[in-house]
């Protein structure tokens, strides 16, 4: 990597730790810990936008020097945001409601340079369609227990996969990192693979 400045991942997901190893970044990670709660009327874009802005300032507070890179991500149908299931039973109730249909899903990532201030927030979106699924392979997916910790109740990543039909647009914003994006942000703040 062509940079001496520190990179500090804002995140505890493994998800994201992963993208940015394969691709060659170094960095730390600091759990920023942040309620993740946020006013009513926000469209979706806003919301991942706030919280990564939230989780990036959370750490950036509590260090000197490094650019501070927060995420989250949201999957949405029909205008409701599908968070991470509170427990089994909602799993069940959002892959249902997924299944046979396209979702939208964004991520927002947030900059922060905490030893200037300086920041920026951008996000991303891409269409995800999943083929139909009988209520036998939503609860065998679900006792698999992948969806107990991810947006909207899947992982692309994961054994999830193998209901997704299609996709348009940037494959790791559903992920949860979207890296075209991040990389270009990152180099306005002087990281660069390249």
């Amino acid at each position: 990597m062509k940079t001496s400045t520190s990179l500090i991942l804002a995140s505890s997901s493994p998800r994201r730790r992963e993208l940015l190893k394969t691709v060659g970044f170094d960095f730390t990670v600091m759990t920023s810990d942040v309620d993740e709660s946020t006013q009513e009327g926000l469209l979706p874009h806003e919301v991942v936008e706030q919280l990564a802005y939230r989780k990036a300032r959370a750490v950036a507070d509590r260090v000197e020097k490094g650019i501070v890179l927060g995420s989250d991500t949201v999957v949405v149908l029909d205008d409701i945001i599908l968070g991470k299931p509170a427990d089994e039973e909602e799993a069940f109730q959002m892959l249902s409601s997924l299944q046979g249909r396209e979702h939208v899903v964004y991520s927002g990532v947030a900059l922060i340079d905490a030893e200037t201030g300086r920041s920026e927030v951008k996000h991303s979106k891409t269409q995800v369609r999943f083929r139909a699924l009988t209520d036998r392979e939503i609860h065998a997916y679900i006792r698999t227990k992948e969806p107990m910790d991810k947006a909207g109740s899947y992982a692309i990543q994961g054994i999830g996969a193998t209901m997704v039909e299609s996709i348009t647009g940037d494959y790791f914003t559903v992920v949860g990192l979207p890296l075209c994006l991040t990389a270009n942000m990152l180099s306005r703040f002087g990281i660069s693979l390249l």
